[in-house]
């Protein structure tokens, strides 16, 4: 049998130590980006290596635009014509994120009740979006800013509290972050939250999401050029959801659930109600809306600057 000596078992704790350090370093924020909030949420795009490719990884009809007040379909067909089933079971941080999307209870004034198995599937989804690179960068930009402290646990536990945490809508543990953000919640015959492509795929996929057309930009005079195409990856739609109107939404389209959760976690403990930054080609408000003082994240999403 092969045998590792303790002189060489320390050499091999020493060497992961310092892969570990090196990745954290390969992701370390600049002088500029802890200086400029912005820009550091600029640089989470750059970051975001698992991030699909339209047209290679997905493919999306957006068919007509329409007003936000505007009640009638301009959609015949689903927004998303395919998505490569493959690569997103392979990709580590988007097969944990499925795992989460039926856990929940979709109205609000139900409380939650979160099982061991969901437990389970909380953290390891957490752990597997602290091997990404979107993840690493936000726990060195928050170990700088001195949010929270620079260990993995220290961090984990922040993310869990920030995502995970269950807090009182209209009962005693009835939402969580995650769940209004992600997976979206129903209040009195409406829809609320949902701001997922994934989510949106996947409901769409099972017939409970009827897709209702791209919203039209605000701005008068623009051409044609300026409409949304298959192309971006930032879209305003309208749908409904089981019946349930959701008159406007705004979401990042192929994007990884790392880059989301990162951006978002960001913008939560370090910036304001809304943060104008650009977001890769993209120039865009992220609104963060708090609770309880700004205990708990009641929502968190892009909006189209026009």
């Amino acid at each position: 049998m092969f045998a590792i000596s303790k002189e060489n078992c320390f050499v091999v704790i020493l060497l992961a130590c310092a892969l570990v350090f090196l990745a954290r370093m390969s992701v370390a924020p600049t002088r500029d980006e802890l200086d400029n909030f912005a820009k550091a949420c600029g640089r989470l795009w750059d970051l975001d290596e698992d991030r699909f490719v339209p047209g290679k990884d997905y493919e999306i009809d957006l068919q007509g635009g329409k007003k936000v007040f505007t009640r009638s379909d301009a959609a015949e067909a689903n927004l998303f014509k395919f998505v490569n089933k493959k690569k997103f079971f392979e990709t580590p941080t988007f097969k944990a994120f499925y795992a989460l999307l039926d856990n929940y209870e979709k109205e609000t004034g139900q409380a939650e009740v979160v099982t061991a198995e969901e437990k389970r599937e909380n953290w390891t989804f957490i752990r597997e979006l602290m091997k990404t690179k979107p993840i690493r960068y936000v726990q060195n930009y928050f170990a700088a800013k001195g949010v929270c402290g620079s260990s993995d646990r220290d961090f984990e536990h922040l993310l869990h509290d920030t995502w995970f945490k269950l807090y009182r809508r209209e009962v005693r543990n009835d939402s969580s972050g995650f769940e209004h953000v992600f997976v979206g919640e129903s209040k009195e015959g409406e829809a609320k939250g949902f701001h997922n492509w994934v989510q949106f795929f996947l409901e769409e996929r099972k017939g409970k999401l009827d897709y209702r057309g791209f919203i039209l930009p605000r701005r008068r005079g623009r051409g044609a050029d300026a409409l949304p195409d298959g192309d971006d990856q930032l879209i305003t739609v309208q749908f409904k959801w089981e019946g349930e109107l959701k008159p406007v939404t705004t979401m990042f389209v192929g994007v990884s659930p790392e880059f989301e959760i990162a951006l978002y976690t960001m913008c939560f403990h370090l910036g304001e109600t809304e943060n104008d930054m650009e977001i890769g080609e993209y120039d865009v408000t992220i609104k963060v809306y708090k609770f309880a003082g700004g205990k708990f994240l009641a929502s968190a999403f892009p909006e189209v600057k026009n």
